[in-house]
């Protein structure tokens, strides 16, 4: 007879086309994460801080005397407490604009009633955007229930922004009930990472515990083709998947010259929807990844799960951060948030379409495909760009005349 400890690290992942089927891998088995980074990136360049909250003009003149007779007016009604001129930061309403998000909030959707779980460094409640999320907090660093961010220049708080912000900045789905799993943390070297397990926990988390409609993932790791077995993070997304959970990943970082021609893990699954950057101009972000024309078993890829699959905004996209602040950031963290979100609010407009089968969520997916604005004329899918920009309005009206769930 087996002894119980001997299945202790035994993983049972469904089958993607019948999950009640599932195979068994043994994650302590030497060689099973050959091939397979142990840390999993959050992506996002160095962020560049845009202006506070709160700024006093100033004139420059070139008159020394009537600087200092200005100097002298200007202080004595800023000692009377009479003057305050605020000037608001910045946004990238260009963004929401450009990505369909605004037509769709005109209809009146707001995301309510969809549960949205985020992975990523945490999040900072006390930014006056955020103060009316509906948040399910679970830090897997510490074990923690109190909202935190454990990031480098906050990376979870701007993601978090992007989609549920609700003061200056207007995010995507501020109705949603989100889910932050705190799985990464700075690492030292101005970057955010975490350990592959950790990640793949709260993957698990967000569909067993949280029941996520949607796991957002703006992050991602680095795979090897050669590689005869996948890591805990792709097996997590698998699951999560199988039960019922649309997945959206950021596709990477690795554009240009390094590029390795495959998009981050966990966006390389089948079923999972990678995400690409585009800029104001409607331009590919040199940084994004490149996607591969076979899947993991070395089989070509079909319709509609090219790789990437979409594009969204993702460069200089501004959001909130620490202390009050806004931050601009770059990468396909971004953009896969701008995926998530706009889902989000397509679920709330199509209840069918919540806990898909295989089968509904391929049929989403080729609506996605089929609804994309293509960057280049002519081509169907390319290899960086995907099937094209998001259209958070074309794809909902696709789904209604092409989908059946």
């Amino acid at each position: 007879m087996w002894e119980e400890k001997e299945f202790n690290n035994i993983e049972f992942i469904p089958e993607p086309t019948d999950n009640r089927i599932v195979s068994a891998a043994d994650s302590a088995t030497v060689g099973h994460q050959d091939g397979w980074r142990s840390e999993v990136i959050g992506w996002a360049p160095m962020p560049v801080p845009v202006m506070p909250r709160r700024r006093r003009a100033t004139q420059r003149i070139a008159n020394v005397g009537i600087v200092l007779i200005l100097i002298l007016v200007f202080w004595a009604i800023w000692r009377s407490q009479l003057l305050f001129i605020e000037i608001p930061p910045p946004t990238s309403e260009w963004a929401f604009e450009d990505s369909g998000v605004r037509d769709l909030q005109s209809s009146g959707y707001t995301g309510d009633g969809i549960r949205v779980c985020m992975v990523d460094t945490g999040i900072d409640l006390t930014h006056p955007d955020l103060e009316g999320t509906d948040l399910v907090f679970k830090d897997f660093i510490t074990g923690s229930s109190e909202p935190v961010d454990r990031g480098n220049l906050a990376h979870g708080t701007m993601m978090a922004g992007i989609l549920v912000a609700d003061g200056h900045m207007k995010g995507i789905a501020p109705g949603v009930t989100l889910g932050m799993a705190a799985a990464l943390g700075d690492d030292g070297e101005g970057g955010n990472s975490g350990d592959q397990n950790l990640v793949a926990s709260a993957i698990e988390w967000c569909w067993k515990n949280f029941d996520a409609d949607i796991i957002s993932l703006s992050l991602g790791g680095e795979s090897d083709p050669n590689s005869t077995r996948e890591g805990s993070t792709t097996n997590a997304v698998r699951q999560a998947i199988a039960n019922g959970a649309y997945v959206v990943a950021a596709a990477g970082n690795d554009g240009g010259s390094t590029d390795d021609g495959r998009v981050a893990t966990p966006s390389n699954v089948e079923e999972a929807i990678s995400v690409a950057a585009i800029d104001e101009d409607g331009e590919i972000w040199s940084g994004s990844s490149l996607g591969e024309s076979d899947d993991s078993s070395g089989e070509a890829r079909q319709n509609p799960n090219l790789k990437p699959e979409i594009s969204a905004p993702g460069v200089s996209v501004i959001s909130t951060a620490f202390d009050g602040e806004y931050y601009s950031s770059t990468g396909t963290s971004d953009a896969t948030v701008f995926v998530s979100g706009i889902l989000a609010l397509i679920l709330e407009a199509e209840p069918t379409l919540q806990e898909p089968d295989s089968q509904c969520i391929f049929d989403v997916k080729t609506a996605l495909m089929d609804s994309a604005n293509p960057l280049v004329d002519g081509i169907e899918h390319d290899s960086r760009w995907g099937y094209g920009a998001i259209d958070g309005k074309a794809w909902l009206q696709e789904i209604r005349s092409s989908v059946s769930c």
